[in-house]
């Protein structure tokens, strides 16, 4: 009798069964139909792949390959961590997408590809879309991790804190691996590579540089490789959504810090390179770029953490570039400092330590930065000039000159003989030619003014020294052998004086020179003169 009941049961059962899958629909008449339709038969306590596989344009495909593609597509949204809010999911039959201007509804921006659409017996998943669902779950799980799908779940089904045994398992061993994966790297950045550094004697760049950047390069490859193990989990979506989010954020997070002990490692690289040139406005250049690309970073991390944050950076971005618009019109100044300032770094006018005069400035460049190049004054006070007016303004570098000009005048008495005059500049030019600092083919020593109490000896010379306290030296230098120089032939320096001449006095001759000769005597005393002087020029020359 029991057998008989039990018997009878099993046949109610049956019935009721193929009832229901009778009674289960075959056409959805809006998107939220169909997507309920294709989760809700994929759940644990209510599995029918095959009925799933209705919301699925069917095509081509036979029904085993159907329900395979509905399995992977509900994969896809839990393995990245796509959450679907059923509210938000439109039920009207005639939904109309405003941006295609057709009658779909697109799931996830994330997904583009994966759209129900309306077709002419109702609404389904696009035929489009459905032969795209392979190869996109293997962007989901790459490297051949949706192989473990089929694994891990036969490990054990039975539940433990709303996980299965698999799941835990396959957890601890995510866990374990990316652990000894940490040390392993760690162990290779710091006792290897920085043992290599040591021995070739690079001591600061292993202390300063390596290590820093050892730790998030370790962590960097093992979240990388958590990420990938984390969908294969199948965790419930309440719990992987913000399990994928979370490691999509340190990624980009711990990628970002890499990159920014990087530039480190690249600005010590270039501040080598820059010792090397004799150019000392490359020093100042490379903390600028230090800067700019540190300045990069942060900010192409952020948007790559908001990414991973699944937010939706495109407004982000364009409100930035209509900001950055009313910010560059309302900091005009300031862009034109800054472009002053690369305007600088590519003509190079002048460079650190060039003692140059401009307008109102005048000298030595200290800094050149965004905004202002800092001179110091010979004050020892500092001038802090905006760089699109120092870029816009004549500059003398007198940093650059290969010679130094030196140019005064020798004041000798009137009463000095002209014979002890002409050796007197004789010596001064062997001075000048016998000094190791002098420029040698071009000088010039002349006797060359009457001056209102003296005659002028023109000293015009160049040295050829970098610093201003070098040409002071020289100048001391020959000013001193000069000295020497009058004080051995007795050539006495003029300085300005008042002569007070009486005409007459009684019983004196006058003062007042007899001119008593006739123009023609005077005409052949010139001429004897000149005829003497030019014989005397031409024993001169010959010799």
């Amino acid at each position: 009798m029991k057998l008989l009941f039990s018997i009878l049961i099993s046949v109610l059962s049956i019935g009721v069964s193929v009832a229901q899958n009778d009674s289960l629909p075959d056409q959805f008449n809006s998107p939220y139909e169909v997507i309920v339709n294709h989760l809700n038969y994929l759940q644990e306590d209510n599995y029918n792949p095959a009925q799933a596989a209705k919301s699925l344009r069917q095509g081509d495909l036979s029904q085993d390959e159907l329900e395979k593609l509905a399995i992977e597509l509900k994969q896809i949204f839990d393995g990245s961590g796509n959450y679907i809010y059923l509210d938000d999911v439109p039920k009207s039959p005639d939904y109309y997408d405003s941006t295609s201007f057709k009658k779909r509804y697109v799931l996830f921006n994330e997904f583009p590809e994966i759209y129900v659409q309306k077709e002419a017996d109702g609404w389904f998943y696009a035929g489009k879309s459905v032969q795209d669902i392979d190869l996109i779950h293997k962007t989901v799980y790459p490297f051949g991790t949706d192989r473990l799908l089929n694994l891990l779940p036969k490990l054990g089904s039975k539940k433990y804190l709303g996980l299965h045994m698999w799941q835990l398992i396959g957890g601890l061993i995510i866990i374990s691996v990316a652990f000894i994966l940490h040390l392993i790297l760690t162990l290779l950045l710091r006792v290897v590579i920085f043992r290599l550094l040591h021995k070739y004697g690079k001591v600061d760049l292993a202390n300063n540089l390596i290590l820093p950047v050892a730790k998030p390069f370790s962590l960097l490859i093992v979240f990388a490789f958590v990420s990938v193990l984390i969908p294969t989990l199948q965790l419930p979506i309440a719990i992987s959504k913000y399990l994928i989010l979370g490691v999509g954020a340190l990624l980009p997070f711990f990628g970002t810090l890499f990159c920014y002990k990087m530039v480190d490692v690249l600005g010590a690289y270039m501040k080598k390179v820059a010792e090397r040139t004799q150019n000392t406005l490359d020093d100042q250049l490379v903390p600028l770029v230090r800067k700019i690309l540190k300045t990069f970073v942060i900010l192409v991390g952020i948007m790559a953490i908001l990414d991973g944050l699944k937010f939706d950076i495109w407004p982000l971005i364009t409100g930035l570039s209509i900001g950055g618009l009313a910010v560059a019109l309302a900091a005009q100044d300031t862009l034109k400092n800054f472009f002053g300032s690369v305007m600088i770094f590519v003509d190079r006018p002048f460079q650190i330590g060039d003692w140059i005069t401009s307008d109102d400035v005048d000298g030595t460049v200290e800094e050149v930065g965004f905004r202002s190049t800092r001179i110091r004054t010979f004050r020892d006070s500092l001038m802090y000039v905006p760089n699109s007016v120092i870029s816009n303004r004549t500059v003398d570098n007198h940093g650059k000159r290969q010679y130094r000009r030196y140019f005064t005048k020798l004041a000798i008495t009137y009463d000095t003989p002209t014979d002890l005059i002409e050796v007197f500049v004789k010596g001064v030019e062997k001075i000048v030619l016998n000094h190791p600092d002098t420029r040698k083919d071009s000088y010039n020593i002349f006797l060359n003014d009457y001056g209102a109490s003296s005659l002028d000896v023109m000293l015009y010379i160049f040295f050829k020294v970098p610093t201003w306290n070098e040409e002071l030296r020289c100048r001391q230098e020959i000013m001193l052998s000069v000295n020497r120089l009058a004080e051995k032939l007795g050539v006495r320096f003029a300085f300005p004086t008042q002569t007070l001449m009486v005409e007459q006095f009684p019983g004196k001759l006058s003062l007042t020179p007899n001119y008593n000769q006739s123009k023609e005597e005077m005409n052949k005393e010139m001429e004897a003169f000149i005829a003497k002087n030019e014989n005397s020029d031409g024993k001169e020359h010959k010799r």
